[in-house]
Formats: C-alpha cells, sequence, structure tokens
C-alpha cells in the first residue's frame, strides 16, 4: 500500500482524531492510555511499537493495522555507548518500561481509563461489575452503540420527552433506573436531528450520566462521562450546555485531587457565559451562581478560607440577582446548600447548622436536594461531635431519598456511628443499608 512519505504517524493520527472533532483526552481515553502520552504520539516523540496498541487504534479510528504500520514513526532511543551490546529482548522491555512510566504520569482521566478499560480483571471483580447499575453505561463507552438494545426508530420529539424524563429521575433520586436507560437513550439521541440538535441532546445526557456516576460514586466514570459531555457540548454549540458539561469535568478534576485546575475551570465557564448576549441575562446569572458555587465548594476543600466565602458570597449575589428578575428562588436554594458544604469543608460546623436552621428542607424542590441537605447536616453533626443529631439527619435523608445514602460520605458517616451503637437503636441495620459489609 502506498503510503505518503511526508505524512509521519503522529500527524496521521492527529488528523484521525480532528476529523472525529475529539480531544487529545477523549481519544488518550479511547486508547487506555494518557493525555501526556497521546501529545507524544502525535508530536512523533516516542514510538508505537506495541502491536495491541497499534490494532486498538486501528479499531478505534477506523483504519487499516497495515497502514498504520506502513507510516513512519521515531526510531527507539538505543544506548550511546557502541559497545553496549543489547538484545531485541532488552530493547523492547526498556520500551516497555519507558511506557509504564508515561501511563504513571496521567493526568484525571488516568484513573479512569485504567480502571474502565484494563484488559484483565479478576473473575470476581468482572462479577461485581456485571452488577453494577453502571454496567450498561460501562458497555456503552467500551463497545459503543452495537451493544444497546434495539428500539423503534426514534425521532426528536421522543429524545426531547426521554431527556425530560431523565432529568425527572434524577430529581427523584432514582439512579439506578436512570443509569440503566441512559445507554439507549444516548443511542436515540446519536441516531436523531442535525448533527448539532444530536451533539446537544448528547452532551445533556453524558452530563446527567456524569451526575449519576457522582451519586453512585465511580469517580472513573465521571471522569470519562464528563469528558464525553464536554466534547459533545462544543460540537453542539449550546452555551448552557457547554457550562454545565465544564462543571461536570470540573467534578472529575476534584475526585482526582486537582483542586486548583477544578476551581479555575468553572469561574471561567461562569465569566464566559457571562459575556454570552446569546444567552437570557437572567439564565447567564442564576447558571453563574451555580458555576461559583461550585467553585466555592472546591475552594473550601483547599483550605482557602477567604477565597471560599469570596466565590460562595459572588455565587448568591448572581442567585439572587437572577432570583429577582425572574421571581425564582431554586438558584438560591442551590447556593445555600453550597454554603452549607463550604462551611462544613472549613471546619465550621457550628455556623453549618446556624445556616441548615434558616432552610426550609420541605422547601426544597426535589428528593435529591432534600437528601443532600439532610447529608450535609448530618456530616455538620457528626464533625461537632452530637452522633445523635447526626443519625437522625441520616434517617431523614434516607426517607427523602432512600438510593441517596449509598453515597460513600455516607458510608464513611454510618461506620463512624457504629461506634455508639449502644446510643443508636438500628443504626447498624442503617449501615448495611448504606453498603456497608458488616461481620
Amino acid at each position: 500500500m502506498a503510503v505518503d512519505d511526508t505524512l509521519s504517524f503522529g500527524k496521521f493520527i492527529a488528523g484521525q482524531r480532528k476529523r472525529r472533532g475529539w480531544t487529545q483526552l477523549r481519544l488518550a481515553c479511547e486508547l487506555d492510555h494518557g493525555e501526556d502520552w497521546m501529545s507524544q504520539v502525535e508530536r512523533d516523540l516516542i514510538p508505537v511499537n506495541s502491536i495491541e496498541t497499534l490494532r486498538r487504534i486501528s479499531e478505534v479510528l477506523g483504519v487499516g493495522l497495515e497502514r498504520l504500520m506502513a507510516l513512519p514513526q521515531p526510531a527507539v532511543r538505543r544506548p550511546r555507548s557502541p559497545r553496549a551490546k543489547v538484545s531485541s529482548a532488552r530493547l523492547a522491555a526498556t520500551s516497555a518500561a519507558e511506557e509504564d512510566e508515561d501511563v504513571r504520569r496521567r493526568p484525571f482521566l488516568t484513573a479512569a481509563a485504567a480502571a474502565l478499560f484494563a484488559p484483565q480483571i479478576a473473575a470476581s471483580q468482572a462479577a461485581a461489575a456485571s452488577t453494577s447499575p453502571m454496567a450498561p453505561l460501562e458497555d456503552l463507552i467500551l463497545y459503543g452503540t452495537g451493544r444497546v438494545p434495539g428500539q423503534r426508530e426514534p425521532d426528536t420529539q421522543t429524545v426531547a420527552a426521554s431527556l425530560a424524563k431523565s432529568r425527572q429521575e434524577f430529581r427523584a433520586a432514582r439512579y439506578d433506573a436512570l443509569a440503566q436507560a441512559l445507554p439507549a437513550r444516548i443511542a436515540a439521541a446519536e441516531a436523531v436531528g442535525s448533527p448539532e440538535e444530536s451533539a446537544r441532546a448528547v452532551a445533556a445526557y453524558y452530563n446527567l450520566a456524569a451526575r449519576v456516576c457522582i451519586k453512585i460514586g465511580d469517580n472513573s466514570m465521571v471522569a470519562i462521562t464528563s469528558d464525553r459531555a464536554l466534547t459533545a457540548a462544543r460540537a453542539g454549540g449550546d452555551p448552557l450546555i457547554t457550562a454545565e458539561a465544564q462543571r461536570m469535568v470540573s467534578s472529575a478534576w476534584r475526585r482526582q485531587g486537582n483542586l486548583g485546575r477544578a476551581t479555575d475551570i468553572v469561574i471561567r465557564a461562569a465569566e464566559d457565559l457571562l459575556a454570552d448576549l446569546t444567552v437570557p441575562e437572567t439564565i447567564r446569572l442564576a447558571t453563574r451562581g451555580d458555576l461559583y458555587a461550585t467553585a466555592a465548594y472546591t475552594a473550601a476543600k483547599t483550605g482557602d478560607r477567604a477565597y471560599a466565602h469570596a466565590l460562595i458570597s459572588e455565587a448568591a449575589d448572581s442567585a439572587a440577582a437572577a432570583g429577582r428578575a425572574s421571581g425564582l428562588v431554586d438558584g438560591i436554594q442551590g447556593v445555600a446548600l453550597h454554603h452549607l458544604s463550604v462551611h462544613y469543608e472549613l471546619g465550621d460546623a457550628g455556623r453549618a447548622i446556624e445556616l441548615a436552621s434558616t432552610i426550609d428542607p420541605a422547601a426544597l424542590p426535589t428528593a435529591e436536594r432534600q437528601a443532600r441537605f439532610f447529608t450535609d447536616v448530618a456530616r455538620a453533626y457528626e464533625q461537632w461531635g452530637k452522633p445523635e443529631q447526626c443519625y437522625k439527619a441520616l434517617l431523614a435523608a434516607e426517607q427523602a431519598a432512600p438510593q441517596e445514602i449509598r453515597r460513600g460520605s455516607v458510608r464513611d458517616l454510618a461506620s463512624g456511628l457504629l461506634r455508639h451503637e449502644r446510643r443508636l437503636p438500628g443504626v447498624r441495620d442503617f449501615a448495611q443499608r448504606a453498603g456497608l459489609q458488616l461481620g
């Protein structure tokens, strides 16, 4: 097969990626590598010698393996000393070691790709994955829509109706049902409408998928679904969907421990949206409030008290301005919940409880928000050393949204409450419902 000698392996890969509208991060994830490795490959700084990696690139990009193998690549680094005799096995081991070292330097999608795309897993892990509520979504990401059960021909109306239903299921905290339904709904969204309409719907679904992964506690899937949401959102061109996708990416970075980058992402998203005059002002202000509230929570996790309080104050001002213009208080309530979390993260349990006393949980509009409120109240009471009040708040969270108590933060609280088992009737049963395996 004739190959253009001026086209290197890296340039060819970069071109194929760009034709699909993918980021380097997206392609790296599909190949089970890090973004830094992907960047070096595209710049022809390192070779790809593994036949398995070449085969995977061939499958992901839909190009022939022979075509890839015929493209010129950078030479493998050889020892400088001409007297050093190194066997081909030694060279292969050196190349593998270099790739392994590069893999260890992966960014936030490293953990996601390693967890989701590992070529071999133990039998017990495979069995657990098969029963996980996230298994259908994992299959969609791994194998595409070909593994999604067939449905009747979708149209834009059914896709829109399904999206509205998905959002309602999330607000009602029916996470398991939503996780099961999302793959078919995403597949339908990919099949209808113009490319821009389809991309917007797909991005909205992946934003929901990322939020479900946060609730279920699958940080690897948060990273992958948020990246797909942002890629589709940019293709769709809707500034609000894009801002939400950036918020999900921020959450992924936060869960990987990069708090500074996580804060910067949402602040920049908020300011970009505020400058976009194609979006009504009230919506821009309300969304800015949500984004700044997220940034404040992340800043509080760093222990930066002044910055966290400044951000949550900005969020409250934006939400209040949007509320005055629209007559809605939903954004104000959302910022208040984040403010509660900010106090907790900064170690101000007393101030958190004081703020909680001003919030009427019955007035919160969804089961998800009510459960989140009670969970944060429980965390504050635990921090304050009041196990009875902590337990009561957790029971209230369970009553509002039973699936919410399976979050990692709730399991941690339940584990601590077991020390007070004699004073807290039923706490052992609660811990088991939250997912703790007790002997």
